[in-house]
């Protein structure tokens, strides 16, 4: 188990490097606390990152794991998806009261409010993410605490950029006979009515009241990641499809293909914190090979378990 920190040219820290004994990595930005890659021990990439990324710090890198915080999309009057995935996080000298991660690679980093953000935010917080490397598993706990003297409210999100094989190969399953809003429909509210999700078209929805555990099964590569989340209620399922993939400037023309994104999401009903209150969510990604015309896994097993 390691961590490395990476700098730039002019010394100032750059990136995290995770690495655990299996030979998985990940590997994390201060800019916007951005785990930007996880690879298995076979050295495959398991996060989707377009080749046509425009790394222009402040703006996240398309792909990876970016945060939107203290707001999801456009439910509030921020910019999209907040500030906190342009802003340059710390390592976090003391992440109490989580216990120490001695039998993981982990880092701890930090981001608080700056007299900046009050002006666009006028709240005082505190935000930090633990991320955590293991065998076959990557593990981010955020936490958000607030430091002023008044409650305020917030949505949030981990948005999971998942590489897949081909998107007409993949289904999501868990989230069946859920209401969603439908962002390309105005945000109206529907009930999903598959027995699993499918995709054929640009899908951009936010599931609400979500079950804990999600899978994510790809027939082609014969894989399935496993979700798991904990204070986080919704998810969100996004891919841009042709169309809105050629209105993105780093994204290919093709990339919507290999991505799918399935967020760990409090969008509906906002978190709400009193002074010194802190909020913690978990999520869990874990992939399990998987072949699904075989019958060698049954993704309900997944989902519910035996």
């Amino acid at each position: 188990m390691s961590s490395n920190i990476i700098h730039d040219a002019d010394g100032s820290p750059s990136r995290i490097v995770l690495k655990e004994h299996t030979g998985s990595t990940a590997e994390v930005l201060f800019q916007g606390g951005q785990v930007v890659s996880w690879k298995n021990e076979r050295r495959e990439e398991l996060l989707f990152r377009s080749n046509k990324t425009l790394w222009k710090p402040p703006k996240a890198i398309r792909g990876g794991i970016p945060i939107s915080f203290p707001q999801f999309g456009t439910f509030g009057s921020l910019e999209r998806h907040g500030f906190a995935r342009n802003r340059v996080w710390s390592l976090d000298s003391s992440p109490s009261p989580l216990p120490a991660a001695n039998s993981q690679s982990t880092v701890d980093l930090i981001l608080k409010s700056t007299e900046e953000d009050l002006k666009i935010w006028p709240h005082r917080f505190e935000l930090r993410l633990r991320i955590s490397l293991s065998a076959g598993k990557l593990t981010l706990i955020p936490r958000v605490r607030n430091i002023d003297n008044k409650p305020f409210s917030f949505t949030f999100s981990l948005r999971n950029y998942l590489s897949v094989s081909d998107i007409s190969e993949v289904r999501v399953e868990g989230l069946e006979t859920l209401d969603y809003f439908d962002n390309l429909q105005q945000g109206e509210r529907y009930t999903e009515q598959a027995d699993a999700i499918t995709f054929d078209s640009e899908t951009d929805r936010v599931y609400l009241s979500t079950p804990t555990k999600t899978a994510i099964i790809d027939h082609e590569k014969k894989r399935t990641y496993v979700l798991l989340k904990e204070g986080m209620a919704d998810a969100v399922v996004w891919n841009p499809w042709d169309k809105k993939a050629k209105s993105l400037p780093d994204l290919g023309d093709e990339d919507y293909k290999k991505m799918l994104c399935v967020d760990s999401a409090a969008v509906e009903t906002p978190i709400i914190l009193k002074p010194s209150e802190e909020w913690k969510g978990r999520q869990e990604l874990s992939t399990v090979s998987s072949s699904y015309c075989s019958g060698q896994l049954d993704p309900r097993r997944v989902i519910y378990g035996p």
